[in-house]
C-alpha cells in the first residue's frame, strides 16, 4: 500500500538586485551572493535597475547611494514603488543622517557605510523584519572629503576637462589644479 507522503517543494533561491556603478564591487557582491545560493543580478544605474526589477522581481536590493545619473535615492523610490515588500539596503561611502533619513523614508530598510561586507548586508536584511530602530554608522565625512568627492564628480561629468571643471565649480583653474595635485584620482 503506497503511502501518500507530501513531496518537499524545492525552495527557489531568493533574488537580489545589486545596483552600483562600480562594476568591480557590483560583480564581487554578485559572486558573494551566488555563493550563498541567491539568484543575483547587477545593474549599473538607476534606469537599468528599474527595468531589470520589473522582469527579475527581486526580493532584496543593495543600492549604492552615489551613482552617475539618477541617484541611489531615486532608485530606492522606484524599487519601492515596484514592490513595497522588497528589502532594500543602501550602501554609501559618505554616510550622513540626512541621506539615511531620506533613504528610509523612500523605502530602504537599512543604510550601511562602506566598506560593508556581505555579512553586514545579510544582517541588515535579517534585521529588516520589524526593525524600526535603524542605526546610522558614525563614519563622518570631513569637509575636505566632501569637497574632494564633489570635485571628482564634476571632473567625471566634464570628461576630465580641468578648465570646464573649474568653471562648473566656480573655482580658478590653478586652484583646482593644486587641489588635484594633492590627492590621487579615485
Amino acid at each position: 500500500m503506497p503511502t501518500d507522503k507530501p513531496k518537499a517543494i524545492p525552495q527557489k533561491p531568493s533574488r537580489v538586485l545589486i545596483v552600483d556603478d562600480d562594476q568591480v564591487l557590483a560583480e564581487t557582491l554578485r559572486r558573494s551572493f551566488e555563493r550563498r545560493h541567491f539568484d543575483a543580478r547587477v545593474a549599473h544605474g538607476t534606469d537599468t535597475a528599474l527595468a531589470e526589477a520589473e522582469t527579475f522581481l527581486p526580493d532584496y536590493a543593495v543600492v549604492d547611494l552615489r551613482m552617475l545619473g539618477p541617484s541611489g535615492l531615486e532608485c530606492v523610490k522606484g524599487l519601492n514603488a515596484l514592490n513595497p515588500t522588497m528589502k532594500i539596503v543602501v550602501l554609501t561611502g559618505y554616510a550622513s543622517i540626512t541621506t539615511a533619513v531620506a533613504a528610509v523614508k523612500l523605502g530602504a530598510c537599512h543604510y550601511l557605510a562602506k566598506p560593508a561586507n556581505l555579512e553586514d548586508i545579510l544582517a541588515a536584511f535579517e534585521k529588516a523584519d520589524g526593525e524600526t530602530d535603524i542605526p546610522i554608522t558614525d563614519k563622518k565625512s570631513s569637509l575636505k572629503t566632501v569637497e574632494w568627492e564633489r570635485i571628482n564628480e564634476v571632473l567625471v561629468q566634464s570628461n576630465y576637462n580641468i578648465s570646464e571643471t573649474a568653471r562648473r565649480l566656480n573655482m580658478h583653474r590653478r586652484t583646482l589644479a593644486r587641489k588635484l595635485a594633492k590627492r590621487p584620482m579615485t
